[in-house]
């Protein structure tokens, strides 16, 4: 069994709960009894991708088969996708992705061992609700009989000065959401839009690869599940992503 496409299928699962259905996403399933239910959830998750592809003006199946055809043509020697048998990713996403009137003959991936990694990387996420009161390190200034400034006092890497929303122009807040996660007030914590960018622009690369990553992915992955390279750490991302949404008004 393809280890790594056990990884990247539970990773889907995750993202596929989080843009079909943000309000009542699950953090754990039966190995057994829920099969039937996570494979509609990857289904569903697989057409709104497909809409989304579409959206960007990419045909995913020609993608798939041109991956196929010549695996160089679409980055497979780039450092995110070694160790990915791109036969068996297409064979996994006929599986998953093309419905019922479409049987997979021999699957490269065991639907339990999908749930289980799930179920590992989803267990015990850190509590999304402590940002709303939650107040980062910062400089404190201070002032001399004359109300000048006298000292700066700030720990190392938090030379920080707070201000209220208001107080930061406009145009400044706009550049940043343009830089940063433009379809920041569309989304519910994950943009499926823009990891397909981000994926898109990997094939084309070979510099540090993209992550589609939002800004309160960003938020979450720096403040709250750390930022160790690795699927379950995606997983976790998405999954508080999606929950700091509820909580935190944009």
């Amino acid at each position: 069994m393809d280890t790594i496409l056990v990884k990247i299928f539970a990773t889907a699962l995750a993202l596929s709960e989080v843009v079909t259905q943000p309000q009542a996403v699950k953090t754990h399933f039966d190995p057994l009894k829920d099969q039937d239910e996570v494979v509609q959830i990857l289904r569903n998750g697989c057409a709104h991708m497909k809409q989304a592809f579409d959206i960007e003006s990419i045909n995913l199946d020609d993608l798939i088969a041109t991956a196929l055809d010549d695996p160089e043509a679409v980055g497979a020697d780039i450092k995110a996708f070694h160790g990915l048998n791109f036969t068996d990713l297409n064979t996994a996403y006929h599986q998953f992705c093309k419905g019922d009137d479409e049987t997979v003959a021999n699957p490269v991936v065991d639907l339990g061992q999908v749930i289980e990694f799930f179920n590992s990387a989803a267990a015990e996420l850190p509590d999304h609700t402590q940002l709303k009161t939650k107040i980062l390190p910062g400089m404190s200034t201070v002032l001399d009989s004359r109300d000048q400034t006298y000292a700066e006092v700030f720990e190392p890497g938090n030379r920080r000065i707070w201000a209220p929303l208001d107080d930061i122009p406009d145009d400044v807040q706009k550049a940043f959401i343009a830089a940063e996660d433009r379809r920041f007030f569309q989304h519910h914590g994950v943009d499926e839009r823009g990891i397909i960018r981000a994926f898109i622009g990997n094939l084309g690369g070979d510099g540090r690869p993209q992550g589609g990553s939002t800004i309160t992915q960003q938020v979450v992955k720096n403040l709250l599940v750390g930022s160790d390279v690795t699927y379950e750490r995606k997983i976790r991302e998405m999954l508080v992503a999606s929950r700091l949404e509820d909580t935190l008004s944009k």
